[in-house]
């Protein structure tokens, strides 16, 4: 069975590759690489998979996702300026597909040595784009 937890928050980043000149990297990354950044309201979207407890008839608690989701996701992305103030972004190029393997890291220890599998993290960057992560190489 899968369940799914969603959050929510804003932030801004520039994508862009500080060997790449202006024209480069706006012909990669198109208004994504405006060197003054830009803010997009995430959608974040976590899907556990598990079979239900008999006793209580849940695969897995919800309040408790919603905490860890709260902690790992809401808490150190929200308002922030994602290049500047969340790392790995202060190195790494915080594409919506980079973002999502983040959260994926971020998210995947509290199931280590349990039987919930983290299925996958969806992160929406707007209504008509998104990416799905489905595991991180470690």
């Amino acid at each position: 069975m899968l369940i799914t937890r969603k959050v929510e928050f804003s932030a801004s980043h520039i994508c862009r590759l500080k060997e790449l000149s202006d024209a480069e990297n706006e012909d990669l990354y198109g208004p994504e690489a405006n060197p003054h950044g830009h803010g997009h309201n995430f959608v974040v979207e976590v899907t556990l998979e598990g079979e239900p407890d008999p006793a209580t008839g849940m695969v897995y608690d919800l309040k408790r996702l919603k905490e860890i989701l709260q902690h790992e996701v809401v808490e150190p992305f929200d308002h922030r300026f994602l290049n500047w103030d969340v790392p790995p972004f202060d190195r790494t190029v915080p594409t919506l597909e980079n973002l999502a393997a983040e959260i994926w890291k971020r998210v995947q220890p509290h199931f280590e040595g349990t039987a919930i599998v983290l299925h996958r993290v969806r992160v929406y960057e707007s209504d008509t784009l998104w990416v799905d992560c489905l595991g991180v190489s470690p």
